[in-house]
C-alpha cells in the first residue's frame, strides 16, 4: 500500500496493472471502498487500485473553492487526469461516489472500462424525494445493542438491518473512521450546491459492462429508483439484495463478492477482447 496526495485528493493505492478508481459515499472517506473491494484482489493480480477521499472527507481538504458536488467532480477529474491520463479504467462509486461514478462514465465512455455502482444514489438525489422502504432490522441482536453507548447506538442502529458482532466490527472499521474525519462544516456548504449542473445520465447510453448492487431494505437511497437508470446501462446486471440496507456490503458479503467478482471477470473479457 502507498499513500499520497495528488493535487488536492489523499489517496490510498494498492497493486500494479490496469486502474481501478473506488469512490466512497457522503461522509465516509476511503476505508468504506478498500474494506469492501481489497479482499477481491488477494488472488486477482494485474489491477492497481486507487482510492481518493473526496474533498472534506477522510484526509482530503476542502478548501472555500470546493462548495458544490461540481466542485467535487472536477477535483476528481482532475485526479484522474494526473494518476491514470488516458488509459482504460474501471470505475466503482457507492452511494454519493455512484452519483459521481456516473457522471465520470458518461463523460468518460470510451475511457471506463467497466462500472460498478453500490447502494447508489438513483434518480433521485433529494433524500425527502426517494422512494425508499422504511427502516428494518432483518437479523436482531438485543444483547449486542443494549452493549453499546448511546452514540455507538445512534450511528450504528438506524442503518443496521443485521446486527451482528461482525457487522458492528466492520462499521466501526469501514465507516465511522471517515464520519469522524469529516469536515462537516465543509460538507454543509457543498450540501448547499449537492446536484450537479448536468444529470450523468444526460448524454448517451454507457456501454461497458456494469454491476448495480442494492439492498432491499436499504432506507437511504433504496432500489426502486435505481431500477429506473436501467435503461442507460444496457450492459448492467442489477441485484436487490434481501437482508441488506445501505451496507449492504458488510450485510451480504458473499453475494456482494460474488458479484463484484463476476463484473470483473467482465471487464477483464472486455480488456482482453481490446
Amino acid at each position: 500500500m502507498s499513500q499520497a496526495s495528488s493535487d488536492s485528493l489523499h489517496f490510498v493505492e494498492y497493486g500494479e496493472g490496469v486502474p481501478l478508481l473506488a469512490i466512497h459515499g457522503w461522509t465516509p472517506d476511503h476505508r468504506l471502498m478498500t474494506g469492501c473491494l481489497e479482499p477481491l484482489f488477494s488472488a486477482r493480480p494485474g489491477w492497481r487500485r486507487l482510492y481518493p477521499d473526496l474533498p472534506g472527507m477522510g484526509s482530503s481538504p476542502a478548501p472555500e473553492s470546493i462548495n458544490s458536488s461540481d466542485d467535487i467532480l472536477a477535483a476528481l477529474e482532475n485526479f484522474i487526469d494526473e494518476q491514470i491520463g488516458d488509459r482504460p479504467f474501471a470505475l466503482a462509486g457507492e452511494s454519493y461516489g455512484g452519483y459521481l461514478a456516473r457522471a465520470i462514465a458518461g463523460a468518460r465512455r470510451d475511457q471506463v472500462i467497466g462500472l460498478a455502482l453500490i447502494c447508489p444514489i438513483g434518480t433521485e438525489l433529494d433524500p425527502a424525494k426517494r422512494h425508499v422502504p422504511a427502516h428494518e432490522v432483518i437479523a436482531p441482536d438485543p444483547e449486542l445493542m443494549a452493549g453499546l453507548s448511546a452514540d455507538q447506538a445512534d450511528r450504528f442502529g438506524p442503518m443496521a438491518v443485521v446486527q451482528s458482532a461482525e457487522t458492528l466490527r466492520r462499521f466501526q472499521t469501514e465507516v465511522e473512521p471517515g464520519l469522524d474525519a469529516a469536515n462537516l462544516a465543509a460538507m454543509e456548504r457543498i450540501r448547499e450546491r449537492w446536484e450537479l449542473r448536468e444529470s450523468p445520465e444526460a448524454g448517451a447510453a454507457y456501454p461497458g459492462p456494469s454491476v448495480i448492487i442494492t439492498g432491499r431494505q436499504d432506507s437511504s437511497t433504496g432500489y426502486a429508483d435505481t431500477y429506473s437508470l436501467l435503461d442507460h446501462y444496457p450492459r448492467a446486471t442489477f441485484a436487490v439484495l434481501d437482508r441488506a440496507g445501505h451496507n449492504a456490503q458488510i450485510e451480504q458479503p458473499d453475494l456482494f463478492n460474488a458479484l463484484i467478482g463476476e463484473w470483473l471477470n467482465r471487464v477483464e473479457e472486455a480488456l482482453a477482447l481490446g
